[in-house]
Formats: C-alpha cells, sequence, structure tokens
C-alpha cells in the first residue's frame, strides 16, 4: 500500500500556495491551484461526477474524501484505478473518466 506524505510548510517539496496549474480531465483543460488534489480540482470547476459504476452506470464522483471508498476512480497519465481524492494534481497531468470495468 502507498503511503502519503504531507510535507511541511518549510519542505521545499511542498508546492507554492496560489500557484495556478492546469490539468487535462476529458481532452479539456481545467485550472486548479498548486497542492490540490485532483478531486479538488474537479470540484472547484464545479464536476462532481467522474466515473460510472459497472453495474448499472451510476454517477461517481468523491463520496468519502479520505481514500477509504474508492468512488472517485480516475486514470491519470494513462494509470488506471488512481484515487483522485488522495492523488495530488500536478501542472499538465491528463486525467480520464473511468468506467466501472474495462
Amino acid at each position: 500500500m502507498t503511503s502519503y506524505r504531507v510535507p511541511a510548510a518549510s519542505d521545499p517539496a511542498r508546492p507554492a500556495a496560489d500557484r495556478p496549474l492546469t490539468i487535462v480531465v476529458d481532452g479539456e483543460p481545467v485550472a486548479g491551484t498548486a497542492g490540490q488534489t485532483i478531486a479538488g480540482v474537479l470540484l472547484g470547476a464545479g464536476r462532481r461526477e467522474w466515473r460510472t459504476t459497472a453495474a448499472g452506470g451510476a454517477p461517481r464522483g468523491v463520496f468519502c474524501g479520505i481514500g477509504v471508498c474508492f468512488d472517485c476512480l480516475v486514470e491519470v497519465n494513462g494509470l488506471r484505478d488512481v484515487r483522485a481524492c488522495l492523488r495530488r494534481a500536478q501542472d499538465g497531468d491528463v486525467v480520464t473518466r473511468q468506467g466501472g470495468t474495462r
């Protein structure tokens, strides 16, 4: 299991707050701010649904926001099953909606 560490404010690895970034979601640019998760960028842009369930195609987005429920799965830079609520957005990330199964 991957662990995530939030850098301290003094850590040079911590992104500068207020620095703009752009991710590409299903071919469209979406603006965000450094330090936001992919889910945060999507929610900030008014997008609440970005995945569908395998059974029935019900829309899903972020539910728990802490990586437990797996409702926020997306594909990022070709990698499937990325939890959007945990993955920090990087400028230029390519995010694709993820259907239930492939």
